[in-house]
């Protein structure tokens, strides 16, 4: 499968047939003005929680591609009223099917609201099971026990965020993706603002320690997974 960082927490995975774009926010990011969102493709855009710094170019794609919203039920609720036809209202613990791919939401913990201050409901991740292996996208989440149940998915990797202050930081990521059970991290929601700024080398150190692949990609970059 080919993942493509769009900065942030943006994921656009390609894998069997489908091309999945995670929490896009693209045209807010300084960072990412070199991507251009009317390019960008999606057969179905996942949005982890209310966020701007997450859904702002959502609804610009998912009018332009026709692609499947696959969120919380508030979260589709919200996108439905504004014209989004086609969209997969799940709720944490929930599993269902994107075609090819199977789905499942999970926990995060951290906060939900939307632009308007309308309910996000509740914050959650990604476990993406596909044929050429399964994955999580955390979304924004503290550490917490929890994770330890995502070990018995057999992730092949998983989207981190290791930028501290909104969620956790890169010790904490570490100690994620040993409860989760994964070799391979690809970090996320990390040096957007300075609020989530980070020393790089420090995390590449923490993660090397550990015995985990710390992977970050430039915003753009395309790799294989």
């Amino acid at each position: 499968m080919k993942l493509t960082w769009y900065g942030h927490s943006s994921m656009g995975i390609e894998v069997a047939g489908l091309q999945l774009l995670i929490d896009p926010f693209i045209s807010g990011n300084p960072m990412a003005k070199g991507i251009k969102v009317d390019e960008v493709p999606a057969t179905h855009v996942l949005l982890t929680h209310g966020h701007g710094d997450h859904i702002l170019d959502a609804g610009t794609i998912l009018k332009r591609t026709g692609a499947m919203l696959v969120s919380n039920a508030e979260i589709c609720d919200w996108y439905t009223a504004k014209g989004i036809k086609h969209t997969m209202p799940m709720n944490i613990g929930g599993e269902t099917d994107m075609g090819n791919c199977r789905v499942r939401f999970t926990m995060a913990q951290h906060s939900s609201t939307m632009p308007d201050g309308a309910s996000g409901g509740d914050p959650g991740g990604f476990v993406i099971f596909t044929p050429e292996g399964n994955f999580h996208h955390a979304g924004d989440t503290g550490l917490m026990l929890d994770m330890q149940l995502l070990k018995r998915f057999k992730l092949k990797y998983a989207c981190l965020p290791i930028g501290d202050n909104y969620t956790m930081g890169y010790n904490d990521a570490v100690e994620a993706a040993q409860y989760m059970g994964v070799s391979t991290v690809v970090g996320m929601h990390y040096n957007t603002f300075p609020a989530v700024t980070i020393d790089v080398e420090k995390a590449k150190a923490a993660f090397s320690a550990a015995d985990i692949k710390l992977l970050l990609p430039a915003i753009g970059e395309s790799i294989e997974l």
